[in-house]
């Protein structure tokens, strides 16, 4: 670059425009495949990323360095896939959301709903901050936003190689309360239900296991890819039709529970007499189910509104940590 066109921002670095001018494009597209996005073709983002890395322009910079002021919005991309079974009217993702609306109205800002086919919009690459809610199998989500560039918080489960603030519950300890409760019952064969290729749901099958172990006890997983009534039924019909014997089943979710005990029913054994079932969530449709069900608590309104101060302290520069907030299991008639 001549001297003429090489001009600096305020801490003598590079601008955005230095670097469109160098590529030969225009900053927009700078911007995006600084970001990854899949609007600028491969050839295109790999070259410009090489010319940030060679001029010093940190990839790892938020995006809100990028622009001059910042969108007052931010975005939340809701990590799974709404079906007739499991709606966005759950309290997973409903009352997290109202958490975090509360507090980012309150604060000024405004929030950019949408799902993970969503964000790649540009509205969303223009947000002072992102929210992620779920981590997805083998925390592909988180990799996939982190190119985005955006201060995240995360909603899910904590690990000791997090590079992003996680809030999200003790699934360890829901899983460990839900273990203890079926060997107060006197449970020798349980069964756990879902996909432990999901942080959260790992946490919650290993605090299971673990309290399990203690007493000799090792349970069987049913591995479900899909946490609905349907999957729920399947798995439970699965394990009559190999003659599998079982008295209790933990399932990751309370759609997976709720099928689990429509399934036990219809084979003819009761519930709790001879299986006790036990969810995750206690979303009010698991209390006035048939018979009401047993289920692990999340305090969701709370995990929305510290998702959103600390994606609002982030967005400020200020330092925010990652938190764990308490289970608790309700029991009722399963």
């Amino acid at each position: 670059m001549s001297k003429k066109g090489a001009r600096k921002n305020a801490s003598g670095g590079l601008t955005m425009a230095d670097l469109a001018q160098l590529a030969g494009v225009s900053k927009i597209t700078v911007s995006r495949a600084l970001g990854d996005s899949p609007l600028v073709n491969p050839e295109t983002r790999e070259r410009i990323q090489a010319l940030a890395r060679e001029h010093g322009y940190k990839l790892n910079i938020s995006a809100r360095n990028l622009r001059l002021r910042r969108s007052h919005t931010v975005a939340v991309i809701v990590e799974m896939k709404p079906s007739t079974d499991r709606t966005m009217f759950d309290p997973y993702p409903l009352v997290l959301l109202g958490g975090i609306s509360q507090e980012l109205t309150a604060a000024g800002y405004s929030v950019l709903l949408t799902t993970r086919q969503g964000a790649t919009a540009a509205a969303v690459q223009a947000a002072d901050g992102l929210i992620l809610l779920g981590q997805g199998v083998h925390q592909d989500a988180v990799r996939r936003f982190d190119k985005l560039r955006l201060p995240m918080v995360v909603w899910g489960a904590q690990s000791g190689s997090d590079a992003h603030v996680v809030v999200g519950s003790d699934n360890r300890l829901g899983g460990a309360v839900v273990a203890r409760h079926f060997i107060a019952l006197g449970r020798r064969r349980p069964v756990f239900i879902g996909n432990p290729s999901h942080p959260e749901i790992f946490e919650r099958l290993n605090g299971f296991v673990d309290a399990l172990a203690v007493h000799g006890i090792k349970p069987l997983l049913m591995r479900r890819d899909e946490f609905t009534l349907d999957s729920g039924m399947d798995a439970v019909r699965s394990l009559h039709a190999r003659k599998v014997g079982f008295d209790a089943i933990f399932a990751c979710n309370d759609l997976l529970a709720m099928g689990a005990i429509r399934a036990t029913l219809d084979l003819g054994r009761s519930v709790p007499a001879d299986v006790s079932i036990v969810g995750y969530d206690d979303m009010p449709l698991g209390a006035s189910f048939l018979p009401p069900l047993s289920s692990v608590r999340q305090d969701w309104q709370e995990g929305g509104m510290l998702l959103a101060r600390k994606v609002l302290a982030l967005i400020e520069g200020e330092p925010a940590s990652s938190e764990c907030l308490p289970v608790s299991l309700i029991v009722r008639s399963t």
